[in-house]
């Protein structure tokens, strides 16, 4: 009985396997195309999409791969609805099937001529923060030579990177919130009440694609999904007198809602390559070049990053680390058309990174805040400072 059962379903896939269509296709292993994904809101849904085509249009995954789907040579398998999901799942075999959509795109020709109403110009969606919401934002403070030398002549600059490169000790790490902070491209910054010591920082954002802890410099890549662009806007302004602490408080600094611009969508990373070798950062305000810096002026590297960053704290799928920042921030007084250091109302910034693209953003300062607040609160920065 055993054997007559096992005859018949060996049979019985032999004949399926005749009966199948001639174009039946193997699991995609490479992409036609290179892509990046985001999510977008689209009809007023937030929309995992792939960016495709120069960056000129979104493809709404989901309804893509349901259309190909019908197809009787492709099997079932449905999308993840949010860009953690897609993450989650993407090293576990999933990218082997937005290849296959990407190859379906391309081979049926459905991203030029009259496109299917999946398929959006860039122009028509709203370009959302990639990920709602990483569970941390570890930032690498002071990690560019540059910026830990904010001002200084060539041979100060020298000098310094020269003792900083005898004495690298481990990297400074600091967490950001998320949700309230992380803000996607074209909203805008929002400078809190009173607080107008407010400066600028681009930064590459690490998404990571594996849960690790322990992960040694050369495991790192491993555990990355891909790449972003990413501003830490900070408050200098610092913490009055009185009370615990004094000078420096992180929480001031880097904690104000919409201090977390990310996006506008990441690369995966096999269409980028080493970032140690191919990063090129820059930030504009208002149309003036105040940072630009190549992976060549980090203290620390990028794998070294994740190295110290896992020792502490278990890493995981959507998590996000940012690699720091050059000099150029408004610590260096850098001329522009409002003058010199510190943002004012009204100003954009476009912060960029070479093969991902441009975040921008507007300045907006808040106005008023309630009057029944007991005086806990924040004081602007006018009231105990005025150097």
């Amino acid at each position: 009985m055993i054997r007559k059962s096992l005859f018949t379903l060996t049979f019985a896939a032999v004949l399926a396997f005749i009966a199948a269509p001639a174009d039946v296709s193997a699991q995609a292993m490479e992409s036609a195309e290179p892509f990046k994904v985001g999510t977008f809101g689209i009809n007023d849904v937030p929309t995992v999409g792939l960016v495709m085509r120069d960056d000129q249009l979104i493809v709404d995954l989901a309804a893509a791969n349901r259309a190909m789907q019908l197809r009787p040579q492709y099997s079932k398998l449905a999308m993840p609805d949010n860009m953690l999901g897609l993450i989650e799942q993407y090293e576990y075999g999933l990218k082997y099937r937005v290849y296959e959509v990407v190859n379906w795109l391309v081979e049926e020709n459905l991203l030029s001529g009259d496109r299917p109403s999946y398929v959006h110009p860039v122009s028509s969606v709203d370009i959302m923060a990639p990920i709602q919401y990483p569970s941390k934002i570890m930032n690498a403070a002071v990690n560019f030579y540059t910026h830990a030398c904010e001002g200084c002549n060539a041979d100060e600059l020298n000098a310094r990177a020269r003792e900083r490169r005898e004495n690298r000790g481990v990297p400074y790490l600091f967490l950001k919130p998320t949700r309230g902070a992380v803000i996607g491209d074209g909203d805008d910054i929002i400078m809190p009440y009173g607080r107008d010591r407010i400066e600028w920082e681009v930064e590459m954002a690490i998404v990571f694609g594996r849960t690790g802890k322990y992960i040694s410099a050369n495991r790192a890549y491993d555990h990355v999904f891909g790449y972003m662009v990413a501003m830490d806007i900070s408050d200098r302004g610092g913490r009055p007198p009185g009370g615990f602490g004094s000078g420096s408080d992180w929480f001031v600094g880097k904690g104000h809602d919409t201090f977390a611009p990310q996006g506008p969508w990441i690369v995966p990373k096999e269409f980028y390559g080493d970032p140690m070798e191919r990063l090129h950062q820059t930030l504009v305000i208002d149309g003036v070049t105040v940072q630009e810096a190549r992976a060549g002026d980090m203290i620390h590297n990028i794998p070294e990053l994740i190295e110290y960053a896992s020792s502490l704290i278990t890493v995981f799928p959507g998590d996000v680390m940012q690699s720091g920042t050059s000099g150029g921030t408004g610590a260096g007084r850098v001329q522009r058309a409002t003058g010199s250091g510190y943002l004012v109302d009204g100003e954009t910034i476009s912060a960029s990174i070479d093969g991902i693209g441009t975040l921008n953003h507007t300045v907006r300062i808040e106005n008023s805040i309630p009057s029944d607040l007991s005086g806990s609160q924040l004081p602007p920065v006018r009231s105990y400072r005025n150097d």
